[in-house]
């Protein structure tokens, strides 16, 4: 399995649960491979020119296979070069800063960011969350500058070190903001988390725009041997029908959830 980015984020852990699930159905072993870059198209690129024989499976992202083509010249094509096989999570975002940030809620650090423009760095590990934060800077009239990282996971070591002052991120580093290593502002989803009930969204601060959700996917190169199809169409399908591992590995603790059947 190719997992795009590098190591570690909210995507790697989702890869896990599918590959341990998929270890044991299948009976034999299930290889993570993170190949993280240019918004994870570094790692599409090699899931698209893999030996179309059906063994090869990926992990893609609404950055992957749609919103990278805005921003990048690909190696490969989206509709001819995969072929989908099931949906697999989906997860809000949520906006993170260094514990040091003046700002104690967000309605403070607009202020903040507007009293001192181009001053805060924003980690972007991802086109969906580049996309987020230029909105998030559109919708509230302010200025920072965007930096981008291979991964999520090396954006919350910089942001925890206060090497850098925000991030947009899947709701999995929660228990950081618990400890007082990190702060959370407010979340994308419609509806306050019910691990996180006293974070906000920002439809609710008044920023409606910045409703949206990650979702994660698995496709595999094309490939000519229908049977491999069927099968590992239905070894995953039944790792996206096993919520409770889901919960345990990826949800009740992070906000991410497992689609099941892709619903």
């Amino acid at each position: 399995m190719i997992v795009p980015f590098a190591a570690g984020g909210a995507i790697s852990v989702v890869a896990q649960v599918v590959a341990e699930r998929m270890r044991r159905s299948l009976g034999r072993p299930f290889i993570i491979e993170n190949v993280g870059g240019a918004d994870g198209s570094i790692g599409a690129g090699r899931a698209a020119r893999a030996r179309p024989d059906g063994y090869t499976i990926s992990i893609g992202t609404n950055g992957t296979n749609v919103l990278n083509g805005a921003f990048y010249s690909l190696s490969y094509d989206v509709l001819s070069d995969f072929a989908p096989v099931s949906p697999l999570s989906t997860s809000p975002v949520v906006l993170f800063a260094r514990k040091s940030m003046p700002a104690n809620d967000l309605p403070e650090l607009i202020a903040w960011l507007k009293s001192n423009p181009n001053q805060a760095s924003v980690a972007v590990a991802a086109t969906g969350l580049r996309l987020l934060a230029t909105l998030f800077g559109s919708a509230t009239g302010t200025q920072s500058v965007l930096v981008p990282y291979r991964g999520i996971a090396p954006a919350y070591q910089d942001l925890t070190a206060e090497q850098i002052d925000l991030s947009f991120g899947a709701p999995d580093q929660l228990a950081l903001v618990r400890a007082g290593s990190l702060k959370a502002y407010a979340v994308t989803s419609e509806t306050r988390l019910a691990v996180a009930p006293d974070i906000p969204t920002f439809r609710e601060v008044g920023l409606p725009a910045l409703s949206f959700s990650n979702w994660q996917s698995a496709p595999m190169s094309r490939y000519r041997r229908r049977n491999i199809e069927g099968g590992i169409f239905f070894f995953t399908a039944s790792v996206a029908r096993i919520e409770e591992t889901a919960r345990l590995r990826a949800g009740s603790k992070s906000g991410n959830t497992l689609s099941p059947g892709g619903g």
